[in-house]
Parts: structure tokens; C-alpha cells; sequence
């Protein structure tokens, strides 16, 4: 309705204050206040009518046009009752804002005008709500025919005007149209936001200035959110249609994920094949089944995941990291679950072992910073090629990952695993503790006791290959001093550091501890 309408309604009386050339905007909306600031319950286009209770003194005319015109209101109704009369100042107020301004007799209620205003917007608003809904029935029915996500993207976009894409929490873009760049920060924001769904402000520099603006991130499932997709809508999305279109990705989500059941039954038995005895022909079989030809380079990378301080452990652990590795390859790969971990076989046709690593660096970094208390840990094996290499692969990607939980999570690959440390990551911490105590325990209680640095010194000689001169330098000490403290590390240890099995039990306990 617009307002010339309104006020050319002749039992209503109402009388125009401010020029005609002001008085013919759209109404979207009408309601009812006397606070001296409304703009918080005003959204813009709405009719407000006042009984001018607000009215102190005059000045207190211009804060309150101000308000209004800040909020968009389309016009102002100002009732006599109080007064007997609309005071000049508020005249002149709405005259000097633009602000269309007229007075409701007092034999005429607000009701009446509420009803003669809201009767053509109820029905208004009842044929877009029927149009909507109709709308969201048909995505709804396409999706449960069997419409995949691009498909959805695009109905969304088409039906509702709202450009929408999936995300994964590792970054990457399932479906939809969306910068790589765009999808990273909006998987930071899915994995810090306290609560979902949220709306995030994008900045024109942190993306590319035409994918800037504002985005609402809902949740797909009750998926862990290390392992969760989101859908992004560009804007502001009411939650109601939000919650229907996220309901919509995890029915096709689910749908895929019976599909990759299957996968991993057959990638499960391909594993405990090469574990075991089976028949080299028999396991060749199934290493193509499962997408890797005899003669194709591969890698095996093995993942677990836990999360919190009591986060999941064993099987758990395991089954988590076999669904954040599959969305850290962009479920390019199926995972096996076992209880020392989840394994996947990467086929190595486009990348090396080195590429593999530092893309899962990348990854999990992101979904680290993002999730502070999850711990994500993967080994990755040597490029491998046939079916017999499986067996070795396994464990030598599983000490990798053993080796990156002792370090707090991470990536290792084989190349580094071939020292001192694979020894100490394949040791139980407690015998690690009890061997290092027992060697150096004496040091460090001497040097607790006389404030001498044994411990310190020992480390840097055994640095420097025993030179007595190159660790006094590095000590900033004179040379007989590192002579006198290396003798005393032997007598309280009993090891003689000419011998190098004494030294590689010392540099040992060092490392351990």
C-alpha cells in the first residue's frame, strides 16, 4: 500500500504536514511506539505511528526524526490526543529530514489504521510466504529424486536467489562456485564459530573483492566438525530456510556416504589380505578393485585423530582419521579402518610422496589452528608399486604416524623415520622416562645441587663429536673446565665417553628425555 492511498481514505481524516512532492512512498509495514528511539524495532519502508509521548521539549522533535530516518521509515503518523495539536518543531523536524509527516485526529484510532495498512500487506505477504514454500518444496522434492549438490547449488540459486556452495572443513569446494581462497577463510570461520549458524563479514583483501561481502555458514550434520562440510550462502539467510537447504546437502551426503560404504569394505579386506598370508595373484586382484594397477606407483598414509584432552583413542581414534584423511584428499582415496590407525593407499600419478605431504600439511594445519584441541597425526610411506609392498608400506607409514603422535601431531613421511627417533617413537614413554632418569638422573641432581651445568655440557660435547675446544667455545668456557665436567658426568654415570656405545647410550637418554 502506498501512502497517498492512506491518506486519500476519507473517513480517516488524516492531514498531510509536510509538502505533497514527499508523500507517496510504499508502505512495508506500520507500527506503534512512544520511545524516543525505535531504530532497533524498525527494519525500513514502515509506518510509525506515535502518540508523542516522547516529547519532553522541542529538541527532543529532531532526535526523534532522526532516528526515523536512519531506520528508512517510510512515513510519520503523530496523534493530537496528548497535545490537542502536532507541535511545530516536529513539523519542521520531518520537513527538514524529507520525512513525510501527518496528523491522526483524536476521534481516529491506530487500530483502524493498522487494520486498513496491514489487511493488503497480510495478503501480500501470504502469496510470497505460499510462492517460498513452494519454492523450497521443489528443492526438496529434486533433491530426494536424486539431485546431486551441483544440481542443488544451482536450484537454490535458481528458486531462492541465494548463491550457495559446499565446503568441507579442510577448505575445499565440494560443490558450487566459490575461490579456493573464499573457501579456506570460510572453513576458519565454520571451525571457530562458537555457535552455527553464523554470519561472517568477508573483507575485500582477505578474498578476492567480488566473493567479499557477508555469508551464513550452516552446519550439513552432527558430523565431528574436523571431519563436517557447511553450506555458505551469500548473505544473510533466514535460519528456518538455512536449516531446510543444510537438511538437504546431508540427505545427498548421506546417500554418498552408502555408496563409499562399500569402498571401504573392499579397501578393509585389502589391508588384512596383505597382513596375512593371502596369495600374491588373490591380492594383485584386489589391489585393482580397489583402483591401483600392478604396475602404478602409490603411496600408504595411515591417520588418526583425537579430540579434547579425553578425545577418542584405538578404534575411535582411528575411524575419525579415516574421515579426516578422505576429506583431506578431497575423498579421492577410501580409508580402512584397524585398530593401530585408518589407512588409505594414495596412488601417486600426478604428485610425489613430497607434494602428498606438504598438501596434507596444509590441511591439517588449517583444521589445527581452527580446532585447538584435536590432534591430527599421519605417516606417510615411501612410493611403493604392487601388491607385495603393501605389507612394508603399512608399517612403515604406521611408524611415521606413531613418530608425529609423539610429537603432538603432524606429518612424517618415511624419509624421516630412518634415525634415532623411529627407535624412540617405537619405545613405550614410560621405558623412554626410566632409561633417561636412570642415566641422567645423577647429572641433573648434581647440577640442582651445585648449580653446574652437566646436563648442558654433555649435550654440546656429544654435539660437537667430543672435540674438548670446539665445545669449550660453543660453552663460551675454557677447555679444562669441559675436561673437569665431562669427567665428573662419567664418574656419576659410569660411562666412559671414549667408548661410542656409551656415547650413543648417553645421547640416547638425552633424546628420550
Amino acid at each position: 500500500m502506498r501512502l497517498r492511498e492512506l491518506l486519500a481514505i476519507p473517513e480517516l481524516r488524516l492531514g498531510l504536514l509536510t509538502p505533497d512532492d514527499h508523500a507517496d512512498p510504499e508502505l512495508t509495514g506500520v507500527i506503534v511506539t512512544d520511545l524516543p528511539d525505535p531504530g532497533r524495532y524498525l527494519s525500513g519502508g514502515e509506518l510509525v505511528l506515535t502518540g508523542l509521548m516522547w516529547r519532553q521539549e522541542p529538541a527532543d522533535s529532531e532526535r526523534f526524526a532522526d532516528a526515523l530516518v536512519r531506520a528508512g521509515v517510510a512515513a510519520l503518523g503523530a496523534g493530537a490526543a496528548r497535545l490537542g495539536t502536532v507541535p511545530g518543531d516536529l513539523v519542521a523536524a520531518c520537513r527538514a529530514r524529507g520525512l513525510p509527516l501527518f496528523e491522526v485526529p483524536v476521534e481516529v484510532s491506530f487500530g483502524s489504521i493498522i487494520e486498513i495498512v496491514g489487511a493488503p500487506l497480510a495478503r501480500i505477504r501470504a502469496g510470497e510466504l505460499r510462492g517460498a514454500l513452494g519454492r523450497r518444496r521443489r528443492i526438496v522434492a529434486a533433491v530426494a529424486e536424486g539431485a546431486d549438490l551441483e544440481e542443488l547449488c544451482r536450484l537454490i540459486a535458481g528458486e531462492l536467489g541465494v548463491t550457495a556452495a559446499v565446503i568441507s572443513s579442510a577448505g575445499s569446494v565440494i560443490a558450487g562456485r566459490l575461490g579456493a581462497a573464499t573457501a579456506v577463510r570460510l572453513a576458519r570461520e565454520f571451525l571457530t564459530a562458537v555457535r552455527l549458524p553464523a554470519v561472517v563479514d568477508l573483507k575485500a583483501g582477505d578474498v578476492p573483492e567480488e566473493e567479499a561481502g557477508p555469508y551464513t555458514l550452516l552446519a550439513v550434520d552432527r558430523s565431528p566438525r574436523v571431519a563436517g562440510w557447511a553450506l555458505v550462502c551469500r548473505g544473510e539467510l533466514d535460519p528456518e530456510i538455512g536449516f531446510e537447504l543444510a537438511s538437504c546437502v546431508a540427505m545427498e551426503r548421506t546417500r554418498l556416504e552408502e555408496g563409499r560404504r562399500v569402498e571401504r569394505r573392499l579397501a578393509e579386506q585389502l589391508i588384512a589380505f596383505a597382513l596375512g598370508d593371502a596369495d600374491p595373484s588373490e591380492l594383485a586382484a584386489r589391489l585393482r578393485t580397489c583402483g591401483i594397477e600392478a604396475a602404478e606407483r602409490y603411496a600408504v598414509v595411515t591417520a588418526t585423530v583425537t579430540t579434547g584432552p579425553n578425545g577418542a583413542s584405538g578404534q575411535d581414534a582411528a575411524a575419525l582419521g579415516g574421515r579426516v584423511l578422505e576429506e583431506l584428499l578431497d575423498r579421492e582415496v577410501v580409508t580402512a579402518v584397524s585398530p593401530d590407525g585408518a589407512v588409505a593407499l594414495v596412488p601417486l600419478r600426478a604428485v610425489d610422496v613430497d607434494t602428498l605431504a606438504a598438501r596434507l600439511r596444509e590441511r591439517a594445519g588449517l583444521l589445527g589452528r581452527g580446532l585447538p584441541g584435536t590432534r591430527i597425526s599421519i605417516g606417510i610411506s615411501g612410493a611403493l608399486r604392487g601388491a607385495a609392498a603393501i605389507r612394508g608400506g603399512v608399517e612403515e607409514a604406521g611408524h611415521a604416524r606413531r613418530m608425529a603422535d609423539g610429537r603432538g601431531g603432524g606429518v612424517v613421511t618415511s624419509d624421516q623415520i630412518y634415525t634415532h627417533a623411529l627407535l624412540l617413537a617405537t619405545v613405550p614413554g614410560e621405558i623412554r622416562r626410566s632409561f633417561a632418569a636412570r642415566l641422567l638422573g645423577p647429572l641433573y641432581e648434581y647440577d640442582r645441587r651445585h648449580g653446574a651445568e652437566l646436563v648442558r655440557t654433555l649435550a654440546v660435547y656429544l654435539e660437537c663429536a667430543g672435540s674438548w675446544n670446539l665445545c669449550a667455545e660453543r660453552l663460551h668456557v675454557h677447555v679444562n673446565t669441559v675436561r673437569y665436567r665431562i669427567r665428573r658426568v662419567e664418574q656419576l654415570t659410569g660411562k666412559d665417553l671414549s667408548s661410542m656405545s656409551d656415547r650413543v647410550d648417553l645421547y640416547l637418554a638425552l633424546r628420550a628425555a
